[in-house]
C-alpha cells in the first residue's frame, strides 16, 4: 500500500497523470537509490579521467531514466534527443535543467553500457515489490515463446557482399584520408558494386554466376587491401580496430557467397552471416509460417500478467526443453513454487509431465498437439462427439471447469490437458480422492 499512496500523491500533480507508467518509476527510482548502483558500474566503465571535467555528459541517474523513458515510448536515439528538449514531461522524468539536454550519441554511448545482468536484477526486484504489494501472487504462470525481430533488412549473398564492400570502404577512407587517389579509387569500385548489386536484383538465374565473378573479385580485393592495412604500425586510430574486428565476417561473408553462387554447394544455417551489423540475428521459422530473423524470447506471466520469468535464446531451441528451467528460475527468484502452470501444445512431453509432478504443481495444463501421442487424440461418448474440457481464460491461467461435457472437435479429435496426478496415459484425474477418474480412452460420463 506504500506503493500506492506514494503514487497517488505523485497523480496530484497533472503532469504524471498523464503518464502512469512514469509516475510509477519515478515512484520505484525514488525508493530505490541502489537501482543507480547497479547500472553504475556498467555505465562509468572504462570512461577515461579528464583533468577538465566533462559539461556535457549526464549523470548515471539520468542514463538509467532515459534508458527507461526510451523503451516505454519506444523511441529511437534521434527521437530522445528531440524529446529532452521539446517534452515537458521528459525534462521532468530524467530531471533536466531548464534548456538541458544531450545529442542522441552521447546517450547511445552510455545507454548501450547497460549489461545483461544488471537489467535482470532490476526486474527481479520490481517484481519481488510487485509481490510485497500483493498485486501478484505468482501463484498461476502462463509460458509462451514467440520470435523478436532484429532491425536489419532481408539477407541475401547480394545485399551482404554490398554492405561488407560498403563498410570496408568507408573505414578505409577514414584511415586512409590524406590519400585523394586511393580514396577516388575506393568511390568509384564502391559505385561498380552497387551497378552490380542492380543487375544482380534484377538479373536472370542463369546470369549470376557471371555476375558475381567481378562483385566477389572486388570483396576479395578490399579484404586484401584491408588486411594490409591492418597490419601497418604507422597509423593508430579508431577506424583501424574497426576494420580489424570486421574483418572476419568479411571473410566469412565472401566464402559463403563463393559456396553458393559459384561452386552451386548450399551452406549450412549454423556458419551463415544474416546481418554484418546485427551480427547475433538468428534465423526463426514456427511451423509453416514466414521466415524471421532475430531472436526465440520466452515469457512467463502470472495472473496480474506480471512478466515473472523471460529468457533470449540462441538459435531455435525446442519448446519442450524451455518449460522446467523456467518454472525452476521462478521457484529460485521468489522462493516459491506456482500452484498452476499452463503452456501450449509445443511444451508438451511425457518428460515434462513427469518433471511437473516432482516439481508438486498442484495442476498444469499443456495443449497436447505432438503427434507422437496422436493415438490418444480420438475418444468418443457414444460413438460420435469427442470429448471436450472446459476452459476458463483468466489472466492468462487456464483453469478446468468441474465437469466435461460432449463437444464436437473442429480437428476431429481433442487438443490434450495434462493435469495433476496423470497416471500411464495422458488424461484427467480428480484431484481429490480419485474414484472418477476421467482418461483418455474410457467413457466420459462422470462429473468431476
Amino acid at each position: 500500500m506504500k506503493l500506492y499512496n506514494e503514487l497517488k500523491l505523485r497523480f496530484d500533480t497533472p503532469i504524471w497523470g498523464l503518464h502512469p507508467e512514469l509516475a510509477l518509476f519515478d515512484v520505484l527510482l525514488d525508493r530505490n537509490p541502489h537501482f543507480v548502483k547497479l547500472v553504475g558500474s556498467d555505465i562509468l566503465s572504462d570512461i577515461k579521467e579528464s583533468s577538465f571535467g566533462r559539461k556535457d555528459s549526464p549523470t548515471v541517474e539520468q542514463v538509467l531514466r532515459a534508458a527507461i523513458y526510451k523503451e516505454i515510448k519506444r523511441l529511437t536515439y534521434r527521437e530522445l534527443e528531440i524529446d529532452m528538449y521539446d517534452s515537458r514531461i521528459c525534462s521532468v522524468f530524467l530531471r533536466l535543467e531548464d534548456n538541458q539536454g544531450y545529442s542522441y550519441s552521447v546517450m547511445q554511448k552510455y545507454i548501450s553500457k547497460i549489461s545483461e545482468k544488471s537489467i535482470r536484477s532490476i526486474i527481479l526486484e520490481i517484481n519481488n515489490i510487485a509481490i510485497s504489494e500483493g498485486i501478484e501472487t505468482v501463484d498461476k504462470t502462463s509460458t509462451d515463446v514467440t520470435n523478436i525481430e532484429t532491425n536489419v533488412h532481408y539477407p541475401t549473398n547480394n545485399s551482404l557482399v554490398l554492405d561488407c564492400i560498403e563498410t570496408a570502404t568507408r573505414l578505409l577512407k577514414r584511415i586512409k584520408k590524406d590519400k585523394k587517389d586511393d580514396n577516388d579509387r575506393l568511390d568509384e569500385q564502391r559505385k561498380a558494386a552497387k551497378k552490380l548489386n542492380y543487375d544482380i536484383n534484377n538479373g536472370k538465374k542463369e546470369n549470376l554466376p557471371s555476375l558475381f565473378d567481378p562483385y566477389l573479385d572486388m570483396l576479395k580485393s578490399l579484404i586484401s587491401e584491408s588486411w594490409t592495412t591492418v597490419r601497418d604500425n604507422s597509423t593508430h586510430i579508431k577506424a583501424k580496430s574497426e576494420l580489424k574486428t570486421f574483418l572476419p565476417l568479411m571473410i566469412k561473408v565472401y566464402r559463403n557467397a563463393c559456396k553458393l553462387q559459384i561452386e552451386g554447394e548450399k551452406v549450412a544455417n549454423s556458419d551463415k552471416v544474416f546481418s554484418v551489423f546485427e551480427t547475433h540475428t538468428d534465423i526463426l521459422m514456427k511451423g509453416q509460417r514466414k521466415v524471421e530473423f532475430g531472436h526465440k524470447v520466452l515469457i512467463s506471466r502470472g495472473s496480474s500478467c506480471m512478466i515473472s520469468d523471460h529468457d533470449v535464446f540462441e538459435g531455435n531451441p525446442s519448446d519442450k526443453s524451455l518449460l522446467i528451467p523456467s518454472i525452476t528460475r521462478i521457484k529460485t527468484n521468489y522462493t516459491r513454487i506456482p500452484e498452476s502452470s499452463s503452456a501450449d501444445g509445443g511444451f508438451c512431453s511425457r518428460e515434462n509431465l513427469e518433471k511437473c509432478k516432482e516439481l508438486v504443481l498442484n495442476q498444469y495444463c499443456i495443449y497436447q498437439s505432438n503427434q507422437k501421442f496422436a493415438k490418444h487424440r480420438h475418444f468418443t461418448e457414444n460413438g460420435k462427439n469427442a470429448q471436450k474440457v472446459e476452459r476458463n481464460y483468466r489472466g492468462g491461467h487456464i483453469q478446468p471447469q468441474k465437469r466435461i461435457r460432449s463437444a464436437k472437435s473442429t480437428m476431429g479429435g481433442i487438443r490434450e490437458i495434462l493435469f495433476k496426478n496423470c497416471p500411464e496415459y495422458i488424461g484427467i484425474q480428480s484431484p481429490s480422492n480419485g474414484e472418477q477418474d476421467v482418461g483418455i480412452g474410457k467413457t466420459a460420463s462422470k462429473v468431476l
